[in-house]
């Protein structure tokens, strides 16, 4: 059954999610467990201006808790649904080892690798919305394995293997105006 859905997963993906989509929680209804949250904002919060273009653009702390026990790594997507050219997606580090419970401020998750951003950036790229408010979400995905991919993979290439391998999930979102 698991193969199956995550076939179909990819089918969905491949059938035109394009380079700046975010995975899609396909065949994972009921398996978000996992909590993700910030000491620099709160659920539906302002992202704060330090973590913006207008300020330092650090990545924010976050942490998480309930990661299954059978997860071998964990991946992290930040994006925005609400940009004007469809999904931007500012952030991904794969393969952060299951055992990593978040990320300091301005740092990457421990042991992961950064893919490229929409914007070809291997980094963090902070809130930057042209206009109105914007929705950033921050979410933390459980893999049955490593994607294996190397620093610097390509946006595409990093949420196929996120698509594909992921069984658990947890977002926080915050906003950010401009």
């Amino acid at each position: 059954m698991r193969a199956l859905l995550g076939a179909g997963a990819v089918l969905l993906l491949a059938a035109g999610c394009g380079g700046t989509s975010s995975p899609k929680e396909v065949g994972m209804e009921g398996t978000t467990s996992i909590t993700v949250t910030s000491t620099a904002f709160a659920e539906g919060e302002p992202v704060p201006t330090t973590y913006t273009c207008e300020g330092a653009d650090l990545a924010p702390p976050l942490a998480w808790t309930g990661v299954p026990d059978d997860a071998a790594a964990l991946a992290l997507v930040v994006d925005d649904p609400d940009a004007p050219h469809g999904m931007f997606t500012h952030w991904v580090v794969l393969d952060i080892p299951a055992s990593v419970g978040g990320s300091t401020e301005g740092g990457v998750p421990s042991g992961g690798v950064q893919a490229r951003n929409s914007a070809g950036r291997s980094a963090w790229m902070g809130p930057c919305p042209p206009s109105g408010t914007h929705h950033y979400r921050f979410t933390l995905y459980a893999l049955s394995a490593r994607t294996g991919l190397a620093e610097g993979a390509s946006l595409d290439e990093a949420l196929r293997a996120v698509q594909r391998l992921a069984t658990a999930s947890g977002r926080l979102t915050g906003t950010y105006r401009r």
